[in-house]
């Protein structure tokens, strides 16, 4: 999951609401792919989604006497299990008086589609010294684990294959 979606309320910090937009979209975000489904595939139909393929995580923090710097942690979400993977991922900064509040909806998407939605940061598959043997390296996110990530992803190439065949009439 990764933050799309953001309605800024409020934003008096130095920081233009569009950067602001894409630095929460770049959040890694814990995944829970038994809950949630792709947009496309739910029948709410709401731009927004509905509570099957979107979260709603809320920002409203205000610098009162000193700066103040604005985390990750700080996000509030609807759903306790669909938070960001580390509470301490710097936002903003705000200086004393100024505030920033908006709403954020995450929803499920693919990696080809942005990098925000990529569940790996690198993967690496090498020949080990045995032949048709090989190792498979792979660096998670932290949205999922790597083995779900593996999981996942042969999953994914079954369905197209499958589909890939019945196309070609070889199923």
């Amino acid at each position: 999951m990764a933050i799309d979606e953001v309605v800024i309320l409020e934003n008096s910090s130095v920081m233009y609401d569009e950067l602001l937009a894409h630095r929460l979209g770049l959040l890694p975000l814990k995944t829970d792919l038994e809950r949630y489904i792709l947009p496309e595939q739910c029948d709410c139909r709401n731009p927004l989604g509905c509570s099957k393929c979107r979260v709603l995580l809320v920002l409203d923090a205000q610098a009162r006497d000193k700066v103040l710097t604005v985390y990750s942690g700080n996000l509030v979400s609807e759903d306790k299990e669909i938070v960001p993977i580390a509470d301490k991922i710097p936002i903003v900064k705000l200086a004393p008086g100024q505030k920033v509040k908006l709403e954020a909806y995450a929803k499920l998407g693919r990696g080809k589609d942005h990098a925000k939605w990529q569940p790996v940061s690198a993967s690496v598959l090498t020949e080990t010294n045995k032949e048709n043997e090989f190792d498979l390296y792979i660096e998670s996110v932290g949205s999922l684990s790597a083995s779900t990530i593996l999981a996942k992803a042969a999953e994914i190439l079954h369905s197209k294959l499958e589909d890939f065949a019945t196309a070609r009439g070889l199923a």
